[in-house]
């Protein structure tokens, strides 16, 4: 399997790709999405991972898609957890398909 990076959590690409450069904190962005402000401030901080709520209210502040945002998450979520289990994995032999 091809791998390029280590993904970014969803939360670091929205405090640096968004709120930095926009002059937006997660406070600001939290009430312009009516969520709780402890839930874009953590979000950011990397401490939690994004909902489908969030990147649902996210995609459609910034006119991106729900999809986008939950990417970032699925990516990241698998590679932690292909790290996590890596030796596990390692014992596991692949299926064999055979040509009829």
């Amino acid at each position: 399997m091809l791998k390029f990076a280590n993904p970014v959590h969803p939360g670091e690409f929205l405090r640096e790709e968004y709120l930095g450069p926009l002059g937006l904190s997660a406070g600001m962005l939290a009430r312009k999405l009516d969520l709780p402000r402890t839930r874009i401030e953590r979000l950011v901080k990397e401490e939690v991972s994004l909902t489908a709520d969030t990147a649902l209210r996210i995609a459609r502040f910034f006119g991106t898609s729900p999809e986008f945002w939950m990417n970032f998450q699925q990516a990241y979520d698998l590679h932690r957890e292909e790290a996590h289990i890596a030796q596990e994995l390692s014992k596991i032999q692949p299926l064999e398909v055979r040509a009829a």
